[in-house]
């Protein structure tokens, strides 16, 4: 299933992802730092959806209290709660 999911206090404006069968399948982040975040969308794709939540809750930016990360871990928290 396809996901998009509009972030809030981060550079990105928005992250596009898709599940199968519980798995990250692709994450792509819309705009943001493209380097870093590349790599946190290869470091996911392919992991179960609650091991990346996991993973990536609460992380900050500097001085904010969230990041695309952890914005990307509550885009994971709201699919789950869509399919349970």
């Amino acid at each position: 299933m396809h996901y998009t999911y509009h972030t809030t206090g981060t550079c990105a404006n928005a992250i596009e992802f898709d599940v199968e069968d519980g798995i990250l399948t692709r994450v792509q982040f819309i705009n943001g730092c493209s380097g870093s975040l590349s790599a946190v969308a290869k470091l996911v794709t392919g992991l179960p959806v609650r091991e990346a939540r996991d993973r990536l809750a609460g992380i900050p930016c500097g001085l904010r209290p969230t990041s695309c990360p952890d914005q990307l871990s509550q885009a994971l928290s709201q699919a789950l709660d869509a399919t349970e």
